[in-house]
């Protein structure tokens, strides 16, 4: 029974840590246009060596 002790407050923590990081992905707008990501890689035009 000691252990969870231990255990639950640290997995509170990092539940905690993830949902903050996860509300600062949000507020940095990181998830702006997933869709025109998902469309530009499946064009006929795509170059798989950048330009120099």
């Amino acid at each position: 029974m000691d252990v969870l002790a231990v255990l639950i407050p640290i997995s509170l923590l990092l539940g905690a840590v993830g949902l903050v990081a996860f509300i600062w992905t949000l507020k940095t707008r990181q998830y702006d246009d997933p869709e025109g990501d998902a469309q530009r890689i499946l064009r006929s035009d795509y170059d798989d060596y950048p330009k120099p």
